[in-house]
């Protein structure tokens, strides 16, 4: 079994490589707003967990994710072509709605600070920090 280095190299090379395969390589209209937001191999390197994002939403993600598992034997193919691994993992893709809910939490956050502009109550963020460096 390969060190937890080792295993993290691959999974940033593999990040790297799936960028640029989805970037220059794969002409699916769907997959034009993709980005890939992590990437995780299990230790054996039997599956690689490749979570993708795009800038349209959830509302496109089970499309999306069509679209790739579709693509999924060329995107390996052409993966086993840069990153040298005795065998290539399987590709598992997976949605992941992280931007969606850092979005949903700022709205959040930019609805309380308005509420506290509007009554009156002072915005006074400097509060926390002072707790940290005491």
């Amino acid at each position: 079994m390969p060190s937890e280095i080792r295993i993290k190299r691959i999974q940033d090379q593999i990040k790297q490589v799936l960028i640029e395969i989805l970037d220059g390589k794969v002409n699916d209209p769907r997959l034009e707003q993709v980005y890939i937001t992590d990437v995780t191999i299990d230790r054996e390197l039997d599956f690689a967990n490749i979570y993708v994002s795009a800038l349209g939403g959830a509302d496109q993600a089970q499309e999306i994710l069509d679209a790739l598992q579709k693509a999924s034997g060329f995107i390996r193919y052409n993966l086993s072509q840069v990153v040298k691994l005795r065998v290539m993992p399987k590709l598992r893709f997976y949605w992941d709605d992280t931007p969606e809910r850092a979005e949903r939490i700022e709205a959040l956050l930019e609805i309380i600070r308005q509420e506290r502009e509007s009554s009156g109550e002072p915005l006074n963020e400097s509060e926390d920090n002072d707790d940290i460096s005491d």
